[in-house]
């Protein structure tokens, strides 16, 4: 029997079943740090009120730096959104660790690991990214935002950016096409398009795609990873770079060697990767490393 050709959607229209009950803060326990950190940051697992119906709230993890003080050094913060199955600590559990390693910078950039309330429905999502926002900047002052997403993540991304001028940047891992429209008016504002060309759920060529939607006319990047699967799990570690570098840059951080040292670090093995994408909801319903 030929292989399944890879699909260029995960969004629920796409498949048969979506979760009936979102997850909640009980469901992660343990996630708060990367097994490998010394705990360099604050996290802060929270809740979000999203006022749009009974269920209105979507869990998250805000990694924050443990001086309040170095919270003032800038109004930006990362939010990372995870696939079709929702989860919180992202490809290869790259979230998890990059989470850690941003809030610890000299100059820390608090990052939100942001789960869904309806997994793979882009109108839910994209109202839990607007909720999330809104809390980061009522809370706590950020009011400009990098967003990265993985897979079907791109979507929620891209609709977002696409209308919301506090976003400052959006980056993606192995982004679908459906429901990405909002890339079209993202430009000038940066874009990172990473993919592996051996992914078997969402061919590389929707990055392609993606990287042609955005136009010539801003700072765009793809790289793609030869061989590589839908969870870049043979360079995570230099995925995980390359997306916090296009995070600081965002920000306007300076990447120096110790920021450069800071990201190189390894906080989550390659024995732990996988099974912590499992046990952070990351692998639920169609989504998938291969």
């Amino acid at each position: 029997m030929a292989p399944t050709a890879p699909r260029e959607s995960l969004s629920a229209a796409s498949r048969t079943s979506t979760p009936t009950k979102p997850a909640t803060l009980s469901d992660y326990a343990g996630l708060s740090h990367p097994p490998n950190a010394k705990r360099q940051t604050r996290v802060i697992p929270r809740t979000i009120k999203v006022e749009d119906g009974s269920d209105g709230a979507v869990p998250g993890f805000l990694h924050l730096p443990q001086s309040h003080q170095a919270l003032t050094s800038n109004d930006t913060a990362a939010i990372l959104l995870s696939g079709a199955g929702g989860g919180v600590v992202g490809p290869s559990s790259i979230y998890l660790s990059l989470a850690e390693k941003l809030g610890s910078l000299p100059t820390p950039i608090p990052a939100l690991r942001l789960d869904y309330r309806y997994p793979a429905r882009n109108k839910y999502c994209v109202r839990d990214v607007l909720a999330a926002m809104q809390w980061l900047e009522d809370e706590y002052q950020l009011r400009k935002f990098v967003l990265v997403g993985w897979s079907f993540g791109g979507a929620p991304v891209f609709t977002v950016g696409g209308m919301d001028q506090r976003v400052v940047g959006c980056a993606t891992v192995a982004s679908q096409t459906a429901e990405t429209e909002g890339i079209r008016q993202l430009a000038p504002r940066p874009l990172l398009l990473l993919h592996g060309t051996g992914d078997r759920t969402l061919s590389y060529s929707c990055s392609e795609r993606l990287f042609q939607m955005y136009g010539a006319k801003g700072d765009r990047s793809l790289k793609l990873f030869d061989k590589d699967d839908h969870a870049l799990t043979r360079n995570c570690a230099e995925a995980g770079n390359e997306i916090g570098e296009f995070i600081m840059r965002c920000v306007g951080v300076n990447v120096g060697d110790e920021e450069k040292q800071l990201l190189q670090k390894t906080l989550v093995g390659d024995r732990e990767k996988v099974d912590l994408m499992r046990n952070g909801g990351d692998l639920r319903w169609d989504e998938s490393v291969r």
